[in-house]
């Protein structure tokens, strides 16, 4: 994986690279809100019986929804808000990864989060793209820890938590999955 070094010797100056290249099939890169639009919408909603159980904003898809969706990436990105990537498999958009933080995120903690097209499971996509993750928020000033939040019910998501290494901290009242990954546990 071809992930570039912090610009300068602080980690504050740290900015998520553009392009990260996992191999030569698997790429990370942000969005483009209107070169990504169409490919982006169909995506989804070939995916929609896939994402609706686990994911909310599914319930809510639309054309607009999506528009208005990838027009604040660049901007979020800029406020260090949120890292959205494209997954895009052998040249093809076939999902999302990326950090962001909730309001009940932990101070000096994101979260990952990833969902692929139904056909890119189970080849181990998902992993690799959290897993790049990983090494982005660690670089990240001030990040002392990293999660995955899941659907309980959601077994696949917990399982990439599982081969990275994520401890599990147990469900909640709200039958969410909660994974951590500390800095320190980092090798």
């Amino acid at each position: 994986m071809e992930l570039p070094q912090p610009a300068g010797t602080l980690a504050s100056t740290y900015v998520p690279a553009d392009l990260i290249r996992i191999d030569d099939d698997l790429v990370l890169r942000p969005f483009d809100p209107e070169a990504d639009l169409d490919t982006w919408v169909r995506v989804i909603d070939e995916s929609l019986e896939h994402l609706r159980p686990w994911m909310p904003w599914a319930a809510e898809h639309s054309r607009a929804h999506t528009a208005e969706f990838l027009a604040a990436r660049a901007d979020l990105w800029e406020a260090g808000e949120q890292f959205s990537y494209v997954v895009a498999a052998d040249g093809a958009l076939v999902g999302t990864c990326g950090l962001f933080r909730h309001e009940d995120t932990p101070e000096g903690a994101y979260e990952i989060g990833y969902w692929l097209h139904p056909a890119a499971t189970g080849r181990g996509i998902a992993t690799r793209a959290a897993a790049a993750m990983v090494q982005v928020g660690f670089r990240l000033a001030g990040i002392g820890e990293l999660r995955i939040v899941h659907d309980a019910a959601n077994h696949a998501s917990g399982a990439v938590a599982a081969r990275l290494g994520f401890t599990e901290l147990g469900p909640d009242a709200d039958g969410l999955r909660t994974w951590r990954l500390a800095r320190t546990a980092r090798p």
